[in-house]
């Protein structure tokens, strides 16, 4: 509860200090296909690789974009996840993004975080190259915010590139 309170203050501050969800120019960003690797669990001794994919969409649920994940790890744990994100440009090249998604979890041989049911939240930072692709680095806690008394949680960092979806298929 101590993260998800620590989250939500960071999360305004940088509302309030970023400004609104659009970039210098004006110009919405495209949907991004985002596929990336990191460390899961980084707290704890339960350390395995994570690898991730995700579809970004442009379409705005009132300030927020939804989005739509898969994740894996090398100890054949998996969560299917969908849920908000909200970019904060910090300039025209710099982005803040805290996000939130709901999903269902598989420890396979890994860490058993106590509940099919895990919450994702999510702090992103990501610098914006001229043809909208990004590179980030990512920091997100799951926990299955107590439905059930074994609730360990995880941290896990990611790096990542999302690349426009659109440009894709030209």
């Amino acid at each position: 509860m101590k993260f998800a309170a620590r989250f939500l203050a960071i999360f305004a501050i940088a509302a309030c200090a970023c400004g609104p969800a659009f970039a210098e120019d004006g110009e919405r960003d495209p949907s991004f296909i985002r596929f990336g690797a990191g460390f899961y669990d980084v707290n704890d001794d339960m350390g395995a690789g994570e690898f991730h994919m995700e579809y970004i969409s442009n379409s705005r649920w009132w300030v927020f974009n939804p989005f739509v994940g898969f994740m894996a790890t090398t100890d054949s744990a998996l969560y299917g996840y969908a849920g908000i994100r909200l970019d904060l440009f910090v300039g025209r090249r710099f982005v803040i993004t805290p996000s939130f998604a709901p999903g269902l979890y598989s420890d396979g041989d890994g860490k058993d975080l106590g509940y099919p049911v895990e919450f994702r939240s999510a702090v992103e930072f990501a610098y914006r190259f001229d043809d909208r692709s990004r590179l980030g680095l990512s920091v997100y806690h799951l926990s299955n915010a107590s439905l059930d008394d074994n609730n360990p949680g995880t941290e896990v960092v990611t790096l990542h590139y999302s690349y426009p979806f659109n440009r894709l298929f030209d």
